[in-house]
This record gives structure tokens, C-alpha cells and sequence, in this order.
């Protein structure tokens, strides 16, 4: 039988997945993270490196998320009430649903047919978008279930 503490177990591990992924694309992978932030015709251009390293910043605050859901995964006894996992749950939520929420503009304004800053619906980002958006909901359901606890 699933409790709530074997899906929010469920969940930590694919928030540290998940998070661990996002680093190594982000910060290891950073020129092909930049390809799906820039059109094809501004590879050349000299800002394109720039945006290959910013992004490097985002695959560190990731590699900080995943650190820290492998760290809760493997320490129950250091937060061992459920109060202390609710706000984990919280904090998880609010990583997934920033960073889903500020691609939700662009995806709305390539909904709309004009020229977002970069495509949220097709390739790679719109698996991010779908993955980021149901992690969120995820932690926000392990949240209120670990909060009546």
C-alpha cells in the first residue's frame, strides 16, 4: 500500500534526478543548452558564447536542488517530521514551478503565433516545460499531504 511518505519518497527521487539532469545539461552540456535558447541564424553571433556560459549558473542552482533532495532521501533521521517535509515539498514545488512559470509566457506568446525569445513548445524545452509542471504539482500534493500529517 502507498503512503504518504513512500510518494513523497517517490517524488524526492525524481526531483533528484530530475535536478541532477537539469546540471549536466545546463552546466556540463551548456552549448546545447544554449542551441535550444537561441535561433539557429544567432549561433554565430558573439553573444552566443555568453549564453552558453550564463547558463551554467542555472545547471549549478540544479546541481544544489539535487544535492539536496539525495541528501533528504538518505537522512530521514536528521528531518525525521513530517512538518520539516512539507516545507522541503514547498521549497521543491516553488524550483519546479519558477522555472515553469517563467517559460509559461512564451509558450502562451508561440500559442499565439509570435516569435517567443525561444520555442517552450516542441523539442527539448517542451519536455522541460511538461516535467517542471508536473514535478510542481507533485510537491505542492506531497506538501498538503504531509502537512495534515
Amino acid at each position: 500500500m502507498l503512503t504518504v511518505m513512500n510518494i513523497f519518497t517517490l517524488v524526492l527521487a525524481l526531483n533528484a534526478l530530475w535536478f541532477g539532469a537539469a546540471f549536466n545539461f545546463f552546466s556540463l552540456q551548456s552549448r546545447n543548452a544554449a542551441k535550444i535558447l537561441t535561433p539557429y541564424s544567432e549561433r554565430e553571433n558573439i553573444l552566443f558564447p555568453t549564453v552558453a556560459w550564463s547558463v551554467k549558473f542555472l545547471g549549478g542552482m540544479n546541481l544544489a536542488l539535487s544535492a539536496f533532495a539525495i541528501v533528504l532521501l538518505f537522512s530521514r533521521e536528521i528531518f525525521p517530521d513530517a512538518r520539516q517535509h512539507c516545507i522541503f515539498a514547498v521549497i521543491f514545488a516553488l524550483a519546479h514551478g519558477t522555472q515553469f512559470a517563467f517559460n509559461l509566457p512564451l509558450a502562451l506568446a508561440e500559442r499565439k503565433a509570435q516569435q517567443p525569445l525561444w520555442k517552450v513548445l516542441s523539442g527539448p524545452m517542451l519536455f522541460i516545460f511538461i516535467v517542471d509542471a508536473t514535478l510542481t504539482v507533485a510537491n505542492l500534493c506531497c506538501a498538503g499531504a504531509l502537512f495534515n500529517r
